[in-house]
């Protein structure tokens, strides 16, 4: 299949972030996380206490990145673990990832980001936070920054269904998350969101439909993940005491879905992640065998060849 066949112009068969950032920058560009020490408003009792049921973030941080460590060495850390690993990165976005990182008053905010910005190297950053942790004030700060730097926000949306997002205690609606995200677009913002397959509750039908409602959002870019049970979370205990109110993919219908809903997606959105990987020390239990996300993605590259599709290839 020629390129001409895919707006994104390249020819991997999904509008590839790896491809959209090489495209941006000239080259490689790679993500260093740190954790800046935030929290989150249903974690510290302003919302609620104990956080999203399926959160253990101690799950998805890197080894190199400590609260406890000042935020430069961090970042020192970060690079120094991918110019081993990924020999051809030159430049690098500091990736605020764990919890809610613009949930601090602005002045804090600022020099955080900023102290970022100022180690050599470094062309931007990528900020995960929620919908209810941001405002006016601070999306107007992010607007003047983009004007100078790359800066994307990242929002944890994780479901399009309210009972869902209730049940999981989000402590919000999606019609917040429609809101911010189309309030940051319109300000000239990179936006992110991220989803999960497979919270509880939700069938197949129910999140091959988030397709839709995902393609009518102002989106830069995607993350997806499957649900993985985390020890010691509250999900654990809920999955262990009603274990059939949970859609359990395999690996292999796991790629059957990803192809099909990537099929509706909206072309024009970037794709970040298909699914995720936490360390098998976190995990309650596996059924894909522990294998990697690349070799998850060379699966779901490989079915879209095979079916002869790609992304937006049904999106109206």
């Amino acid at each position: 299949m020629k390129n001409e066949r895919y707006p994104w112009g390249h020819n991997r068969r999904f509008n590839s972030y790896t491809e959209h950032i090489r495209k941006t920058f000239g080259g490689r560009m790679q993500k260093v996380v740190v954790d800046a020490g935030f929290t989150c408003p249903n974690r510290d009792g302003t919302k609620s206490t104990g956080g999203c049921t399926y959160c253990n973030n101690d799950a998805f941080n890197p080894s190199y990145c400590s609260p406890v460590e000042p935020l430069h060495l961090q970042i020192e850390k970060g690079i120094l673990f991918h110019q081993v690993r990924y020999r051809k990165a030159t430049k690098y976005l500091v990736y605020f990832q764990p919890y809610s990182n613009t949930y601090a008053p602005l002045p804090k905010l600022k020099a955080l980001y900023e102290e970022a910005l100022d180690y050599p190297g470094v062309a931007g950053l990528v900020i995960g936070t929620r919908p209810d942790c941001i405002d006016d004030e601070k999306q107007k700060y992010l607007q003047e920054l983009s004007e100078k730097v790359y800066i994307q926000v990242e929002y944890g949306v994780e479901s399009c269904f309210d009972n869902t997002l209730e049940r999981i205690n989000r402590q919000h609606g999606f019609a917040l998350s429609k809101e911010i995200i189309l309030k940051t677009h319109d300000l000239g913002i990179k936006t992110g969101a991220h989803f999960i397959f497979g919270l509880p509750g939700e069938t197949e039908a129910d999140m091959l439909s988030y397709a839709d409602l995902i393609s009518g959002l102002p989106l830069d870019s995607v993350k997806f993940h499957q649900l993985q049970i985390v020890k010691g979370t509250r999900m654990e205990k809920e999955f262990n005491e009603k274990p059939g109110d949970f859609f359990q993919f395999s690996l292999q219908g796991y790629i059957e879905f990803i192809v099909r809903f990537t099929e509706r997606l909206n072309p024009n959105i970037v794709i970040e992640r298909f699914s995720g990987e936490v360390p098998p020390r976190f995990l309650h239990h596996s059924s894909w065998a522990l294998i990697r996300y690349d070799a998850v993605l060379r699966l779901i590259e490989k079915e879209l060849e095979n079916q002869d599709t790609w992304q937006g290839k049904y999106y109206r």
